[in-house]
Protein backbone atom coordinates (compact mmCIF):
# COMPACT_ATOMS: atom_id res chain seq x y z
CA UNK A 1 0.00 0.00 0.00
CA UNK A 2 1.26 3.44 -0.87
CA UNK A 3 0.32 6.35 1.38
CA UNK A 4 0.75 9.90 0.13
CA UNK A 5 1.29 12.96 2.26
CA UNK A 6 2.22 16.56 1.52
CA UNK A 7 4.15 18.80 3.83
CA UNK A 8 4.46 22.54 3.42
CA UNK A 9 7.79 24.28 3.17
CA UNK A 10 8.87 26.86 5.71
CA UNK A 11 7.02 30.16 5.53
CA UNK A 12 8.55 33.63 5.76
CA UNK A 13 9.03 33.55 9.54
CA UNK A 14 12.61 32.51 10.10
CA UNK A 15 11.92 31.76 13.77
CA UNK A 16 8.73 29.73 13.43
CA UNK A 17 8.08 26.23 12.20
CA UNK A 18 6.68 25.42 8.75
CA UNK A 19 3.35 27.07 8.05
CA UNK A 20 1.64 23.77 7.31
CA UNK A 21 2.07 20.40 8.89
CA UNK A 22 0.79 17.27 7.19
CA UNK A 23 -1.66 17.06 4.30
CA UNK A 24 -3.48 13.80 3.65
CA UNK A 25 -3.47 13.44 -0.14
CA UNK A 26 -5.16 10.04 -0.34
CA UNK A 27 -5.27 6.39 0.59
CA UNK A 28 -4.91 6.87 4.34
CA UNK A 29 -7.25 4.95 6.66
CA UNK A 30 -8.51 6.27 9.98
CA UNK A 31 -6.12 5.81 12.86
CA UNK A 32 -2.90 5.99 10.82
CA UNK A 33 -2.23 9.71 11.07
CA UNK A 34 -1.10 11.63 14.15
CA UNK A 35 -0.72 15.39 13.76
CA UNK A 36 2.18 16.83 15.74
CA UNK A 37 1.65 14.36 18.56
CA UNK A 38 -1.84 15.60 19.57
CA UNK A 39 -4.80 14.33 17.61
CA UNK A 40 -7.96 12.27 17.57
CA UNK A 41 -9.06 10.30 14.51
CA UNK A 42 -12.58 10.08 13.14
CA UNK A 43 -14.12 7.11 11.33
CA UNK A 44 -17.44 5.44 10.69
CA UNK A 45 -20.29 6.92 12.69
CA UNK A 46 -18.10 8.83 15.12
CA UNK A 47 -18.63 12.54 15.50
CA UNK A 48 -16.11 15.21 14.52
CA UNK A 49 -12.63 14.84 15.99
CA UNK A 50 -12.02 16.79 19.18
CA UNK A 51 -8.83 18.39 20.43
CA UNK A 52 -6.96 16.39 23.03
CA UNK A 53 -3.51 16.67 24.51
CA UNK A 54 -1.17 14.58 26.61
CA UNK A 55 0.78 17.71 27.45
CA UNK A 56 0.01 20.62 29.73
CA UNK A 57 -2.62 22.89 28.24
CA UNK A 58 -1.58 26.00 30.09
CA UNK A 59 -0.18 28.88 28.07
CA UNK A 60 3.58 28.78 27.81
CA UNK A 61 5.93 31.44 29.09
CA UNK A 62 8.82 33.09 27.34
CA UNK A 63 11.98 34.44 28.95
CA UNK A 64 10.15 37.69 29.63
CA UNK A 65 7.50 35.81 31.64
CA UNK A 66 4.62 37.11 29.49
CA UNK A 67 1.96 34.47 28.94
CA UNK A 68 1.27 33.11 25.49
CA UNK A 69 -1.54 31.10 23.96
CA UNK A 70 -1.03 27.32 24.00
CA UNK A 71 -1.35 24.82 21.19
CA UNK A 72 -4.40 23.36 22.93
CA UNK A 73 -6.05 26.78 23.05
CA UNK A 74 -5.32 27.32 19.36
CA UNK A 75 -6.85 23.93 18.58
CA UNK A 76 -9.98 24.80 20.54
CA UNK A 77 -10.32 28.08 18.63
CA UNK A 78 -9.78 26.42 15.24
CA UNK A 79 -11.79 23.23 15.69
CA UNK A 80 -15.17 24.96 15.77
CA UNK A 81 -18.42 23.35 14.69
CA UNK A 82 -18.86 25.69 11.71
CA UNK A 83 -15.32 25.26 10.34
CA UNK A 84 -16.52 23.04 7.45
CA UNK A 85 -19.09 25.68 6.47
CA UNK A 86 -16.46 28.43 6.63
CA UNK A 87 -14.33 26.37 4.25
CA UNK A 88 -17.25 25.91 1.87
CA UNK A 89 -17.60 22.17 2.62
CA UNK A 90 -20.53 22.10 5.08
CA UNK A 91 -21.18 18.35 4.68
CA UNK A 92 -17.74 17.47 6.04
CA UNK A 93 -16.44 17.31 9.59
CA UNK A 94 -13.10 17.38 11.37
CA UNK A 95 -11.30 14.05 10.95
CA UNK A 96 -8.21 14.93 12.99
CA UNK A 97 -7.56 17.81 15.37
CA UNK A 98 -4.46 18.52 17.40
CA UNK A 99 -2.35 21.19 19.01
CA UNK A 100 1.37 21.30 19.69
CA UNK A 101 3.71 23.22 21.98
CA UNK A 102 6.96 24.23 20.34
CA UNK A 103 9.62 26.88 20.49
CA UNK A 104 12.70 28.05 18.61
CA UNK A 105 15.96 28.88 20.35
CA UNK A 106 17.97 31.64 18.72
CA UNK A 107 21.75 31.82 18.57
CA UNK A 108 21.82 34.30 21.43
CA UNK A 109 19.92 31.92 23.69
CA UNK A 110 16.50 33.57 23.45
CA UNK A 111 13.69 31.04 23.20
CA UNK A 112 10.62 32.00 21.19
CA UNK A 113 7.28 30.26 21.68
CA UNK A 114 5.65 28.97 18.45
CA UNK A 115 2.49 27.04 19.46
CA UNK A 116 0.36 25.63 16.67
CA UNK A 117 -2.73 23.54 15.88
CA UNK A 118 -4.00 21.67 12.82
CA UNK A 119 -7.46 20.41 11.86
CA UNK A 120 -7.91 18.09 8.88
CA UNK A 121 -11.12 17.51 6.94
CA UNK A 122 -11.75 15.42 3.83
CA UNK A 123 -11.13 18.32 1.44
CA UNK A 124 -9.10 20.85 3.43
CA UNK A 125 -6.48 20.99 6.13
CA UNK A 126 -6.14 24.14 8.23
CA UNK A 127 -3.25 25.16 10.44
CA UNK A 128 -3.03 28.04 12.85
CA UNK A 129 0.14 29.10 14.61
CA UNK A 130 1.40 31.95 16.75
CA UNK A 131 4.88 33.39 16.86
CA UNK A 132 6.23 35.71 19.55
CA UNK A 133 9.34 36.74 17.63
CA UNK A 134 8.65 40.49 17.89
CA UNK A 135 9.00 40.86 14.11
CA UNK A 136 6.42 43.16 12.43
CA UNK A 137 4.29 41.66 9.67
CA UNK A 138 5.35 44.53 7.39
CA UNK A 139 8.95 43.38 7.74
CA UNK A 140 7.97 39.80 6.99
CA UNK A 141 6.15 40.92 3.83
CA UNK A 142 9.44 42.20 2.42
CA UNK A 143 10.66 38.60 2.25
CA UNK A 144 7.79 37.52 0.02
CA UNK A 145 7.71 38.32 -3.69
CA UNK A 146 4.00 37.53 -4.05
CA UNK A 147 2.79 39.02 -0.79
CA UNK A 148 -0.50 40.90 -0.88
CA UNK A 149 -0.98 43.35 1.95
CA UNK A 150 -4.35 43.20 3.67
CA UNK A 151 -6.10 44.46 6.76
CA UNK A 152 -7.90 41.78 8.75
CA UNK A 153 -10.12 42.81 11.67
CA UNK A 154 -8.17 46.06 11.90
CA UNK A 155 -4.79 44.29 12.01
CA UNK A 156 -2.08 44.55 9.32
CA UNK A 157 -1.87 41.28 7.39
CA UNK A 158 -0.18 39.61 4.43
CA UNK A 159 -1.68 37.01 2.10
CA UNK A 160 0.76 34.75 0.24
CA UNK A 161 1.25 31.31 -1.31
CA UNK A 162 3.60 28.53 -0.32
CA UNK A 163 4.40 25.25 -2.07
CA UNK A 164 3.87 21.98 -0.24
CA UNK A 165 6.16 18.98 -0.42
CA UNK A 166 4.56 15.62 -1.26
CA UNK A 167 5.97 12.67 0.69
CA UNK A 168 5.19 9.15 -0.50
CA UNK A 169 5.61 6.22 1.89
CA UNK A 170 6.27 3.05 -0.12
CA UNK A 171 5.59 -0.49 0.96
CA UNK A 172 9.33 -1.26 1.10
CA UNK A 173 9.84 1.23 3.90
CA UNK A 174 11.37 3.86 1.64
CA UNK A 175 10.03 7.36 1.01
CA UNK A 176 9.93 9.58 -2.06
CA UNK A 177 9.45 13.34 -2.13
CA UNK A 178 8.27 15.71 -4.80
CA UNK A 179 6.39 18.96 -5.33
CA UNK A 180 2.93 19.09 -3.80
CA UNK A 181 0.06 21.53 -4.08
CA UNK A 182 -0.30 25.14 -3.02
CA UNK A 183 -0.99 26.34 0.50
CA UNK A 184 -2.52 29.79 0.94
CA UNK A 185 -1.47 31.58 4.09
CA UNK A 186 -2.54 34.67 5.95
CA UNK A 187 -0.07 36.29 8.33
CA UNK A 188 -1.79 38.67 10.78
CA UNK A 189 -0.14 41.05 13.23
CA UNK A 190 -0.94 40.36 16.88
CA UNK A 191 -1.75 44.01 17.51
CA UNK A 192 -3.23 46.77 15.39
CA UNK A 193 0.02 48.77 15.33
CA UNK A 194 2.10 45.84 14.05
CA UNK A 195 4.42 46.00 17.01
CA UNK A 196 5.78 42.48 16.53
CA UNK A 197 4.55 38.92 16.72
CA UNK A 198 1.95 37.31 14.49
CA UNK A 199 -0.72 34.70 14.00
CA UNK A 200 -0.71 32.65 10.83
CA UNK A 201 -3.53 30.65 9.27
CA UNK A 202 -2.78 28.36 6.35
CA UNK A 203 -5.16 26.20 4.32
CA UNK A 204 -4.41 23.61 1.68
CA UNK A 205 -6.39 20.95 -0.14
CA UNK A 206 -5.87 17.20 -0.14
CA UNK A 207 -6.38 17.10 -3.94
CA UNK A 208 -3.68 19.77 -4.51
CA UNK A 209 -6.17 22.23 -6.03
CA UNK A 210 -5.33 25.84 -5.14
CA UNK A 211 -7.32 26.79 -2.00
CA UNK A 212 -10.05 29.41 -2.01
CA UNK A 213 -8.88 32.76 -0.58
CA UNK A 214 -12.44 33.59 0.45
CA UNK A 215 -12.46 30.46 2.62
CA UNK A 216 -9.15 31.41 4.19
CA UNK A 217 -10.33 34.93 5.03
CA UNK A 218 -13.62 33.59 6.36
CA UNK A 219 -11.79 31.23 8.71
CA UNK A 220 -9.43 33.98 9.86
CA UNK A 221 -12.18 36.48 10.61
CA UNK A 222 -14.12 33.90 12.61
CA UNK A 223 -11.27 32.17 14.46
CA UNK A 224 -8.85 34.95 15.36
CA UNK A 225 -11.21 36.86 17.71
CA UNK A 226 -11.71 33.67 19.75
CA UNK A 227 -8.00 33.23 20.53
CA UNK A 228 -7.20 34.16 24.16
CA UNK A 229 -5.43 37.50 24.23
CA UNK A 230 -6.63 38.65 20.80
CA UNK A 231 -6.62 42.46 20.53
CA UNK A 232 -9.72 43.89 18.86
CA UNK A 233 -9.07 46.33 16.05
Amino acid sequence: MTEDFAEAKQGPNAWAQAIAAVVVVGGLGAGLLVLQGVSEQNSGDRGPATCSSSKATQATKDTGSSRHVSGAQLCTALNRSDLPALLGTPAEQAETAGGNESSVKLAGGTEIATPEATVTLKTYSVKISASYDHLPVAQMAELLNTAQKRTVLGHPAVLYSDRTIAITFNGDGKTDTGPGGIARSLLVAQDTKDGGGSYEIAIWRQDSVVPDDAALLSVAESVLPTIPGWVNG
